[in-house]
């Protein structure tokens, strides 16, 4: 296949026994990218056949918790498992690079006790991040990736992007609801990632504090009318909220039909779709 798009983590900040938090890998000839480092991520990465060392880069689309609770882990893993020194490349907006150093700080009294077990470590995990912005582009592995827009306030900078390689391209798009950077960045795209919530089982919880992801959120309609106003070839639903059900596919998969008539992807973790 040209790309792949794996859906690692389809769940959301409510803990669900069957999934993992928000992280999908993008892969392709000369390409492995993580994008977005949720809860469970390395033992998801394993399941799908890549061990950290692998990674050509770690992109984020934003610093909301769910999004970034096992950076430290993909940090760690990373380098314990890479036989010498192998800096992990971290892209994200704005912020990113204090919350690398403030994770690498929590991490020091590890590195510390392994430095003094193995010889054959002599430094801690080395990073390369970058802070990017929408507009930006930059080469990743076999890819050359563009930074969109997108409107996730009140989080801000948050970013979605845009993997072109071997001739297709993938589109991650982040939290957020729909807006004129992400029509830009999805216009004619072969695939297109988008987290997404059911806002009608939403109103039915009795939580103010759930209701409140209503408006920064995009609904699995507003998925599919981005996609059929760019002109995406497939959408790839993840991020599920509330949690999709077993049996559930259909009626998630029939919403956004309404709107996008193309193919749509949706599932457990582990789903993939071959652009």
């Amino acid at each position: 296949p040209d790309v792949r798009i794996t859906l690692l983590g389809t769940g959301s900040p409510i803990p669900d026994p069957r999934r993992a938090g928000a992280a999908t890998l993008v892969t392709a000839d000369g390409l492995t990218v993580l994008v977005d480092c949720g809860r469970g991520v390395i033992m998801r990465l394993a399941a799908a056949g890549v061990l950290p060392p692998m990674l050509d880069a770690l992109l984020i689309t934003h610093l909301h918790s769910d999004h970034i609770t096992d950076l430290g882990d993909v940090i760690t893993t990373r380098w314990i498992m890479s036989p010498g020194p192998r800096p992990l490349t971290i892209i994200g907006p704005v912020g990113t690079a204090e919350v690398v150093r403030l994770t690498l700080a929590s991490l020091n009294p590890d590195v510390g006790y392994r430095i003094a077990h193995h010889d054959d470590l002599h430094e801690g995990p080395a990073v390369d991040v970058r802070e990017v912005g929408p507009s930006d582009t930059f080469t990743v592995g076999s890819a050359t990736t563009i930074v969109g827009a997108t409107d996730h306030r009140p989080v801000e900078p948050t970013v979605a992007f845009r993997l072109e390689a071997g001739g297709k391209s993938a589109v991650l798009g982040g939290d957020g609801v729909p807006c004129a950077g992400l029509d830009e960045l999805c216009k004619g795209a072969d695939g297109y990632v988008q987290t997404v919530l059911r806002d009608d089982l939403v109103r039915m919880v009795p939580s103010a504090r759930f209701h409140d992801i209503l408006d920064y959120h995009s609904t699995v309609q507003q998925a599919a009318q981005t996609a059929a106003k760019a002109g995406v070839g497939t959408l790839v639903l993840t991020h599920y909220v509330p949690g999709m059900q077993p049996g559930q596919e259909d009626e998630w998969r029939a919403l956004a039909a309404e709107h996008f008539a193309g193919p749509i992807v949706l599932g457990d973790d582990l789903t993939f779709v071959d652009l």
